[in-house]
């Protein structure tokens, strides 16, 4: 299990101090399994190597889920991340409960893109494949907002 220090992360993801995600919904799941995926964004990256990304996955079934995997057409590997205390730490998986929410913000548990391709840009759509342990995968076309973009706020 690979450890970053929080001020990593926190550099990675655009030295951002957001502590909540927006509302609006960047793509949905069709299969009828309750999961839905709503404010979806990723920062400018500061790095040409690594980015963040940030989503919640809504679950309004009366089962869990579990996030495994997380892959993207711009990134050579996309891992998640939990928050524990001041560090961050690699995670195999992510529950997502049942008639329940995976917040992943900064700050707190959240993607990381590594080994990008190329560096996305402020007014681009990275397109992200979200892989559950149930439920049939689900791309979310994440867009990506200025470096210092705060989803309270909108801007």
């Amino acid at each position: 299990m690979r450890r970053l220090p929080l001020v990593t992360a926190a550099v990675l993801a655009g030295a951002l101090a957001l502590t909540a995600c927006g509302s609006s919904d960047s793509g949905s799941d069709d299969s009828g399994a309750g999961l839905s995926v709503g404010s979806a964004y990723m920062p400018q990256p500061v790095s040409d190597t690594m980015a963040a990304g940030f989503l919640v996955i809504t679950n309004k079934g009366a089962a869990g889920d579990v996030l495994t995997r997380v892959t993207s057409e711009v990134a050579g590997e996309v891992t998640v991340h939990k928050t524990v205390g001041q560090t961050m730490e690699e995670a195999k998986s992510l529950d997502i409960p049942a008639h329940g929410e995976l917040v992943l913000q900064s700050g707190g548990d959240h993607l990381m893109f590594e080994q990008l391709k190329r560096k996305p840009l402020e007014g681009e759509k990275v397109a992200v494949q979200l892989h559950f342990a149930k439920t049939s995968p689900i791309t979310v076309e994440m867009p990506v907002k200025s470096a210092t973009y705060n989803p309270k706020t909108g801007h």
